[in-house]
């Protein structure tokens, strides 16, 4: 739905034209996965789906949300009710927004929102943040809060983590608000700075794949918090205040030190080589070796599935087809259990690749994926 449906549909909701509408995108993390709540590096780029929000203020401490991709009428709350996990259905991004901007001190007296996404969920794509993000962006600029894009990334973490009770880190947040077109985002998440890094894949004759498997995936699940656990046990076994402290060069003697703690082993292990490749692939693109990356991608996946153990079947079958049929690299995105697989390829492979992946998929009997290319897109801003 575009901006101006968006705006439509919000008139014939509340029965005013919104104040505005704006839009923040998904995104794909080139690579860095489950290094940012580590305080390591990160590069993920927005993709071009995008959640789009048409948003005008309230003065009576009520809160109204509507969704076109969600069945049902406006779901009404009040502001001094909003309560950390007191809501397990799609409200409980948009509000929790608004309880993190409130509890930071900004005096947000209510709104109505309808919102629409193309962002799929459940795909690792961060459907989620960029509900949140849209829904910061708008209420930060119609409040006139002063609030830089890398707050509005930290109170989006915040609803996350504390309102919906999803342990996730800063990166996909940071990426919705942050990125720009045409790059990904080199983001160190200790101190939040970032690089822009040009990434202009149709200008190398090259195209990035997102295979999505259908595999629905939940953060808020135990298994991702687990993970997240072991990582802090690592950290606190080897005496650091994060992993990303444990320097690449010293990861054989750290993982001695950690003894017969097998499983702490494998996650530290994943969580410093994962932060040396993306260094490597800063490296590559800045030398103008984009088709070099590839082989790093394909080692994050080996490193994701054998000691972070997150992939599932229908994604090594993607990581697995995509290579013997040409691709120069290939590996799961995002949180892990589910969700998307990437596939850098030669723009002439693309066709070939993508219909041996779904006939792959048709012999297992999954799902079938759904394929789309990955354009690196503007991050999130107003729209009408």
């Amino acid at each position: 739905m575009g901006a101006q449906q968006v705006r439509e549909r919000f008139a014939e909701l509340y029965g005013a034209e919104p104040e505005g509408v704006w839009a923040a995108p998904g995104r794909v993390n080139l690579i860095g996965e489950h290094t940012d709540y580590n305080d390591g590096f990160v590069m993920p780029f927005a993709l071009p789906h995008q959640a789009t929000a048409a948003v005008s203020r309230r003065t009576d401490g009520v809160l109204r949300l509507h969704s076109a991709d969600v069945e049902g009428g406006i779901v009404e709350l009040r502001l001094d009710a909003l309560a950390p996990q007191s809501d397990e259905n799609w409200t409980a991004y948009p509000a929790g927004v608004v309880w993190a901007l409130r509890q930071a001190g900004h005096e947000i007296t209510g709104a109505d929102i309808h919102l629409s996404s193309t962002v799929p969920t459940g795909a690792g794509l961060s459907s989620s943040a960029s509900l949140e993000v849209v829904i910061a962006l708008a209420l930060g600029d119609l409040y006139d809060l002063g609030l830089q894009r890398w707050q509005l990334a930290r109170l989006c973490q915040r609803a996350e983590n504390v309102y919906v009770g999803a342990p996730t880190g800063i990166m996909d947040q940071t990426a919705s608000a942050c990125c720009e077109s045409g790059h990904a985002l080199f983001l160190d998440t200790r101190d939040l700075s970032q690089q822009q890094i040009p990434f202009d894949l149709a200008a190398e004759g090259l195209r990035l794949l997102v295979v999505d498997t259908q595999v629905k995936h939940a953060h808020s699940g135990g298994e991702y918090g687990k993970r997240r656990a072991g990582c802090e046990k690592g950290a606190a076994l080897l005496g650091v205040d994060a992993l990303r402290d444990v320097a690449y060069a010293d990861l054989d003697a750290a993982l001695a030190r950690l003894g017969d703690e097998e499983e702490v082993v494998r996650l530290v292990r994943h969580v410093v080589t994962e932060d040396q490749r993306v260094e490597r692939v800063v490296a590559l693109l800045r030398a103008g070796e984009t088709r070099a990356i590839g082989p790093v991608l394909t080692e994050g996946h080996a490193s994701l599935r054998d000691d972070f153990r997150i992939s599932c079947p229908e994604l090594d079958l993607v990581v697995d087809t995509a290579l013997a049929n040409g691709a120069l690299g290939a590996r799961m995105t995002g949180g892990g259990f589910g969700g998307s697989a990437i596939v850098l390829a030669e723009a002439n492979d693309v066709d070939t690749l993508t219909k041996a992946v779904e006939e792959a998929f048709a012999v297992a009997g999954f799902t079938a994926p759904r394929v789309f290319e990955a354009v690196p897109s503007a991050g999130a801003r107003r729209v009408n």
